[in-house]
């Protein structure tokens, strides 16, 4: 079975400037998720789709390959993961390159193992799924979740008030997307990242960080050298 990596990386990003080649503890935090893919030994080839150059260069640089540079159309705000990836399969189908399973690794998700990719790889295989990805338990369950009835006066509300009393260990766990990787499998990708049949490893906190603000990014680094990473 042939394994493609793909690292979508666009040179647009908005809240954080040049995001993507960012240093995150002295490297291009793209490099954390190529190194991870390498370290996997999983890949027949791991790339990086994007429409910058200096994106390309450091992809470049860290042993990705960059065998095409992307749409303007898939590069703006509004391209979705599953559009970024169907144009690359697309891409390499058009020069006779053809790929059994495909992961999406995100570009600014240091804190991804070479075991959790691994980990994910397994379980498409054992359950046959369209797409696994790793998952974080919500740290207070949701269910006592609360919204601003009234923004003016501050007047807050349960959003579920059948869940007040409730104690906290008798609801349901509830998980989010972690946002670091997609395992799918090629020929049964629907074009959507969360089908009916699809599978989750768990993560824990630690192990996850999304990244959308300098707090966050501080954050992350921190998680690193916390982590068995460091």
């Amino acid at each position: 079975m042939k394994k493609l990596a793909i690292i979508p990386a666009r040179g647009g990003s908005k809240r954080i400037k040049r995001k993507n080649v960012k240093s995150f503890l002295g490297k291009p935090i793209l490099q954390y998720s190529i190194t991870a893919a390498k370290r996997s030994k999983l890949f027949d080839e791991i790339m990086v789709s994007t429409e910058d150059m200096e994106i390309g260069q450091v992809a470049l640089e860290n042993g990705a390959s960059v065998p095409f540079y992307r749409s303007d159309e898939n590069a703006d705000d509004f391209a979705t993961t599953a559009q970024v990836i169907q144009e690359v399969i697309k891409s390499y189908e058009k020069q006779n390159i053809f790929f059994d399973q495909i992961c999406c690794i995100y570009p600014t998700a240091p804190l991804i193992t070479p075991n959790r990719l691994i980990e994910g790889h397994k379980l498409l295989n054992k359950h046959n799924y369209e797409v696994v990805f790793p998952v974080v338990p919500f740290s207070y369950p949701i269910q006592r979740s609360l919204k601003m009835k009234d923004t003016q006066r501050n007047q807050i509300g349960m959003l579920w008030p059948e869940n007040q009393f409730q104690r906290s260990q008798d609801l349901e766990t509830t998980y989010h997307d972690a946002g670091q990787f997609y395992w799918i499998s090629r020929e049964k990708f629907k074009n959507h990242l969360y089908p009916e049949n699809c599978g989750a490893i768990v993560l824990n906190e630690l192990e996850v960080q999304d990244i959308d603000t300098i707090e966050d990014w501080q954050l992350a680094e921190l998680k690193y050298q916390l982590s068995v990473h460091h």
